[in-house]
């Protein structure tokens, strides 16, 4: 009798050594099969990966244990909230993430009115609650002192919940802040549920475009470490202070300070 399992594979040439994708990506290759499906151990750990994204997406951060975090590491936290009443709603109207409640407006306006900052740091839920959990405070962590070394003056953390990319602006705007750094879950894939982005902004304003922005992502274990994370921010935020610019217009702003040099 044929041994199934022996006659799908193909011996490989002595000339041709076997490399392991797997060892090399999260993605899935080189799952293998079994008759015309794929193996069990695929299958099951498809499953596994869809259900930690899912969960990613629908399970809410604890702001409550995230702050405890951050006053344990001497900061002080604000708690804002868009206008996207609960997860349902967030997922199915964006705008509402975007934009913040009144009480969470006045709550920074109050804030700005007792002192003058530089620069605020944004935790978003976003898409992926495991994201933030595992990558938003030590990143923080790591930031601070680089943030600090720049002489720049660093409002309270702003939590954020059900929030989008862009409610960053009208937060920085109530601040009355130079910067943004937005940390945010990013959309789990099946290769990656904690996956942690941040956006940073010069001059925030509601209404911001896109184009203004720029982004690092990737933030976990597996992808970009924490470390190199926290001095490539530190970099790009150091350049948008010198050419008063950020997004699609840094580079060429940069390009530019440094040929006048």
């Amino acid at each position: 009798m044929i041994d199934a399992r022996k006659a799908t594979q193909t011996a490989p040439s002595e000339h041709e050594p076997v490399l392991d994708l797997r060892a090399m990506t999260n993605a899935r290759v080189a799952l293998g099969r079994h008759g015309s499906g794929q193996p069990t151990r695929a299958q099951l750990s498809f499953q596994l990966d869809h259900a930690r994204a899912r969960e990613a997406v629908w399970r809410s951060v604890d702001t409550q244990a995230l702050g405890e975090r951050l006053n344990r590491a001497g900061l002080s936290v604000i708690k804002v909230e868009s206008r996207a009443a609960d997860r349902s709603i967030y997922v199915r109207r964006p705008d509402l993430g975007r934009l913040l409640t009144q009480q969470s407006a006045d709550c920074l306006h109050k804030a700005a009115a007792d002192s003058t900052y530089d620069i605020a740091i944004v935790v978003a839920d976003g898409l992926s609650s495991s994201a933030v959990d595992l990558n938003a405070v030590p990143l923080i962590e790591a930031l601070v002192p680089k943030l600090a070394s720049l002489g720049l003056a660093i409002a309270p953390v702003v939590l954020a919940n059900q929030a989008r990319v862009a409610l960053g602006d009208p937060v920085g705007e109530a601040l009355g802040v130079r910067l943004t750094i937005l940390m945010v879950g990013e959309r789990p894939g099946l290769s990656a549920a904690d996956s942690l982005g941040v956006y940073l902004t010069y001059d925030p304003k509601s209404g911001t475009p896109d184009s203004a922005r720029n982004c690092i992502s990737n933030i976990r274990e597996g992808g970009m470490a924490i470390g190199e994370a926290a001095d490539l921010i530190t970099g790009l935020i150091r350049d948008m202070i010198q050419t008063r610019v950020s997004g699609v217009a840094l580079k060429a702003a940069t390009k530019q300070l440094s040929a006048a040099e």
